[in-house]
């Protein structure tokens, strides 16, 4: 009974006027940018960040939210009509996606994606509605100690689930926490690794950071590229609706992926990535029934699969960062920075002292849903048509954006050249196959991480033995060490880099 009262307050809260209006801008928003090759909702909420300040806190989240879930669902128009995917989460949706749209398909494959995301989605707030409650309560009982050992559990888990090498993720999760140590230090007041630069003693800023490592670094990287690479889909899409033997194959590929990605998206440096690859894995393994199409051919399980399970890890990675404080992953790291700006503090206190927010945000992913499936089917033509917008005319617009934005949060022409450098940072890490991803998360989880160390220190008179005396800290420590241990077996190491490898 009390999630239904908290259910109708949220819901009381999001069926307001203004905050349907941003929570429809923020699915079209986030549509747009995911049928847009190259973007992807990391830059774009990096982007909007400033927009964010003279938002209400609740409109302002609810915004940012319906971008992030919302390119979930555009991303895999772009995947099956033109064999690109807008997203990266979408990747997988290109390998059967795009056969089925070449084989005339692509009605059927869109509505199997808009379908089983929209299925998964509305099941992966349910089952944040249902978790958090019982999981703020765990948190409210964590002193700084636990807060730290989790803290450590959380940059393991971003290292072990990024893609690519565990070496480089390593060095990216290093490089965050280092560049969130430069500023003043809280305790002594003094300056460090300032290099007596007047602007950095009071640190660098988040969005600078993230503005230019994902939207100038992707701008760059995308101009790359020969324009004439891109090709643009023209025939038109007939016959949305899937056959009745689509439906039978589709539906328990949409339980199965839907079922992973809730579980998976919790985990930190999981989300709607790690949720597809695993899905599409998951699918190859299921026996093909006498007749189907082979995976790799135009399966629509293919589809289906992964695309529910992404739609569902997008939105079970609130679950850390609404309960513990903690940003499952770059996007959520970006929602940390959405909050601070608005004064909140993230975690469990957020459901204590702003239930409107935390039950707010959890009923407008469900609206979210439902605007995104009656948006999106009608609209296929309309993006179809904005695919054939050349990039030298949207990178200039995109570029100008974000100075605009980042000069407005400090009123500082220092800032806009420290973007323009983490921009081709960036782009280098790109190139070197560096995910960066982890270098966010580092940035955000250090200072807190130092934060915590220290009080728990304090508390302890300067005993390190608190970390491993107390039982929970123990606990999440000893995980932290059995994930690095387990992902260096030579057999486990493998499987996880062929998990991140497309046939």
């Amino acid at each position: 009974m009390e999630l239904i009262d908290h259910l109708t307050l949220g819901f009381g809260v999001a069926f307001t006027a203004q905050n349907l209006l941003y929570a429809l801008l923020g699915c079209l928003l986030g549509t747009l940018i995911g049928v847009l090759p190259g973007i992807g909702p990391v830059a774009t909420i990096a982007m909007l960040l400033p927009a964010t300040y003279g938002l209400p806190p609740v409109a302002a989240l609810i915004m940012l939210a319906g971008i992030y879930y919302g390119a979930q669902y555009g991303g895999s128009t772009t995947a099956i009509l033109v064999n690109l995917p807008g997203e990266s989460s979408s990747v997988v949706t290109v390998i059967d996606g795009h056969q089925m749209a070449k084989k005339g398909r692509a009605g059927p494959a869109l509505a199997a994606a808009g379908l089983g995301s929209f299925f998964a989605g509305c099941v992966g707030t349910l089952v944040l509605a249902a978790f958090a409650p019982p999981l703020t309560e765990v948190a409210l009982s964590f002193g700084p100690a636990e807060y730290f050992a989790l803290m450590i559990v959380g940059l393991i888990g971003a290292v072990v689930l990024a893609s690519g090498s565990l070496i480089k993720a390593l060095a990216m999760i290093v490089l965050g926490l280092l560049l969130g140590l430069v500023g003043t230090d809280v305790n002594s007041g003094v300056a460090r690794f300032s290099f007596d630069v007047p602007e950095l003693t009071d640190g660098i800023s988040f969005v600078v950071i993230a503005m230019g490592v994902f939207g100038y670094g992707e701008i760059i990287h995308n101009l790359s590229h020969p324009e004439g690479e891109r090709s643009v889909f023209t025939d038109k899409v007939q016959g949305l609706m899937p056959t009745k033997e689509d439906f039978k194959n589709m539906l328990p590929a949409v339980l199965r992926g839907t079922a992973l990605g809730s579980a998976l998206g919790i985990l930190p440096g999981g989300g709607a990535l790690l949720s597809a690859f695993a899905a599409y894995t998951i699918e190859k393994k299921v026996k093909l029934k006498a007749g189907e199409i082979p995976f790799g051919k135009g399966n629509i399980r293919g589809v289906a699969g992964p695309e529910s399970a992404n739609n569902a890890g997008a939105q079970t990675s609130f679950i850390p960062l609404l309960t513990l404080g903690i940003p499952p992953n770059a996007v959520m790291a970006l929602m940390v920075g959405a909050m601070t700006i608005h004064n909140i503090q993230p975690g469990p206190q957020v459901m204590t002292s702003n239930p409107e927010l935390f039950w707010g945000l959890i009923a407008s992913m469900w609206i979210g849903n439902a605007m995104l499936i009656i948006l999106n089917l009608p609209l296929i033509g309309m993006w179809i048509k904005l695919l054939a917008v050349p990039y030298r005319w949207l990178f200039p617009a995109i570029v100008l954006f974000c100075a605009i934005g980042v000069y407005s949060t400090n009123n500082n022409n220092f800032d806009i050249w420290m973007v323009a450098l983490f921009g081709v940072i960036g782009y280098i890490f790109i190139k070197l196959g560096c995910e960066p991803a982890p270098l966010l998360l580092g940035f955000i989880l250090g200072p807190m991480m130092e934060e915590y160390l220290r009080r728990a220190l304090l508390i302890s008179r300067g005993d390190w033995s608190v970390f491993v005396t107390r039982p929970i800290s123990a606990s999440l420590l000893a995980v932290a060490v059995a994930l690095l241990l387990i992902v260096l077996l030579p057999s486990i190491k493998k499987k996880r880099e062929e998990a991140f490898v497309e046939d």
